[in-house]
């Protein structure tokens, strides 16, 4: 399913992937910026326009299945 998607989708199309909110979506994106890429969704910008790469869905997915829940 992964494979199928665009090799960089806007925001609220990761949002769609990941189903989450948009504004949710875009929150991880700035916590991307602000932590310097410890944590949230990694992004590139084209301009003014944030693009999240598929791959870094990928990494955000797996990631997320190697990590036990929080308590």
């Amino acid at each position: 399913m992964l494979d199928d998607l665009p090799p960089f989708m806007t925001v609220e199309q990761a949002a769609e992937v990941l189903q989450l909110g948009r504004s949710k979506t875009y929150e991880l994106t700035v916590e991307w910026e602000c932590t310097s890429g410890a944590s949230g969704l990694p992004f590139v910008r084209f301009g003014s326009q944030k693009r999240v790469p598929r791959a870094a869905l990928v990494r955000l997915i797996e990631s997320t299945l190697d990590r036990p829940p929080a308590a």
